[in-house]
């Protein structure tokens, strides 16, 4: 019965569209739901910045089959980047996600401006299904609600795919994981800007000459440093801080160095390390915020007793998933980092870096709730650290089960090495940036071997995390 109903996709991002292409491939009704106005919305918002990964590990294999063969509506004529270069955000949309949403297989079943705000289920004859019950739940179908321009819309599909990320719910600035006070009015106000803002492009003139707080301690928090540094360097009237919520602990802030197991990290670490021994950047440790006070300036209330004002504050503090919308859903999450329950020990922080996530599938990302799957960056919960090929893999088995093939949805194909192709803290499913001093020569025709664009293997990216990456030093016992 349910078979005349869609899958229902949240996102068109590019997680999103690859568990549509899959679909699609087995032939599976499909509707993709996007909050945005195009597909990779969210990457749009951090299009300036380059990924470590090479085009080769961030296409997904359905998705290319399906850009690549002639139908009797389509010519099969898109051309795939070359492997071997790292591409940045709008690149990744412009080049590979947009002429995929454009596909007259796709583009038909996607709908642009819909944000989905619940997600529950309801007989086909459209009786009530709470959370509470649970004669014939399996049997039931979605309702899926969304808010359009055109007002409140409800949909019904057989099973949800969210892939919806988590760049809209950021992380607070305050301490413990909740908000400080006045730090809604303080975003309001422009004080903190956008997790990834770009200093040496659009944000030059709002950032140049001015006192900037830049707090967190991952990714995101480095390329931004790394750009202001380069900022500063222009404009040294520019003040730089970096806003640590413990201490200053080298092999987590640089990678490693020569105990770090992922070598491409060191240059990112090293950029980084010398615009702070140069003093282009001074380091606050055991920064936690309490309050936030606008004026002129924002005043930070710390703990302590101690204040500090800047012009602006820079929140890269990492993203977590927007659970609000699946409260009437029988889910099993980790109660650590809020990922399905069975994936959670596979990905957390003190213990794994991205590299040593092993690829997972429909089994480890089913929930209570039959036929609904959180995949993509969302999967991770809080966890920072990401591998898009594993995300690919997700939906790629999800579909063969919506489809009804278990043996191909149990039989894991992701084979990648122990390094990975990372990406960590970014709100949308893709890879994490680079500072773009990797990429400098990816224009040249025959690149170095032991470059970014040299032989397409999976780059090594990120900061040491997880005692499988040899920091041991870092890693407390699981369940504190």
């Amino acid at each position: 019965m349910n078979q005349q109903y869609p899958v229902i996709i949240i996102g068109a991002g590019p997680i999103g569209l690859a568990a549509a292409a899959h679909l699609i491939e087995r032939h599976q009704d499909v509707r993709v739901l996007e909050a945005g106005p195009s597909a990779g919305a969210a990457i749009q918002n951090w299009g300036h910045i380059k990924l470590f990964s090479t085009w080769k590990y961030n296409i997904d294999a359905a998705s290319r089959r399906l850009l690549e063969t002639p139908t009797g509506t389509y010519p099969g004529d898109w051309v795939a980047p070359r492997e071997t270069r790292l591409p940045t955000g709008a690149e990744m949309v412009t080049n590979y996600l947009e002429p995929l949403a454009a596909h007259p297989a796709l583009a038909p079943n996607i709908s642009y401006g819909h944000r989905v705000t619940q997600i529950t289920r309801i007989q086909a004859e459209g009786k009530s299904v709470d959370k509470t019950r649970t004669q014939g739940r399996e049997d039931s179908l979605f309702l899926v609600r969304t808010q359009t321009a055109a007002g409140t819309e409800d949909l019904l599909a057989r099973a949800v795919i969210d892939a919806s990320g988590t760049w809209d719910t950021p992380n607070p600035v305050g301490r413990s994981g909740i908000e400080a006070i006045g730090e809604t009015d303080a975003r309001a106000s422009g004080f903190i800007t956008c997790p990834l803002p770009d200093p040496l492009g659009t944000d030059q003139e709002a950032f140049a000459g001015k006192t900037i707080l830049v707090l967190g301690a991952g990714h995101s928090a480095s390329n931004t440093l790394i750009s202001l540094g380069r900022l500063r360097q222009q404009h040294p009237d520019t003040t730089i801080l970096w806003g640590l919520r413990g201490e200053a602990n080298p092999v987590k802030l640089y990678g490693g160095g020569a105990a770090d197991q992922l070598p491409a990290r060191g240059q990112l670490g090293t950029s980084l390390r010398r615009f702070v021994e140069n003093s282009d950047i001074t380091i606050v440790e055991n920064l936690s915020i309490s309050a936030l006070d606008i004026g002129e300036k924002l005043t930070l209330d710390l703990a302590g007793g101690r204040n500090l004002v800047v012009d602006l504050l820079v929140p890269a503090t990492g993203f977590r998933p927007d659970l609000a919308m699946l409260s009437e859903l029988r889910l099993d999450l980790d109660t650590i980092v809020e990922a399905p329950s069975a994936l959670g020990p596979l990905i957390d922080p003190e213990f794994h870096s991205c590299g040593t996530v092993t690829a997972h599938g429909e089994s480890v990302l089913a929930h209570p709730e039959t036929d609904f799957y959180i995949v993509g960056m969302k999967s991770y919960g809080r966890a920072p650290t990401f591998l898009m090929a594993t995300g690919y893999e997700q939906v790629r088995s999800i579909a063969a089960s919506l489809a009804g093939d278990r043996a191909a949805a149990e039989n894991l194909e992701l084979q990648l090495p122990e390094t990975g192709v990372c990406s960590t803290d970014l709100g949308g499913s893709c890879d994490a940036p680079a500072t773009g001093e990797p990429a400098a020569a990816c224009g040249t025709e025959e690149p170095a071997a032991d470059s970014c664009c040299g032989t397409p293997v999976p780059v090594s990216i990120g900061f040491g995390t997880g005692t499988l990456h040899g920091f041991t030093e870092l890693a407390q016992v699981r369940g504190r």
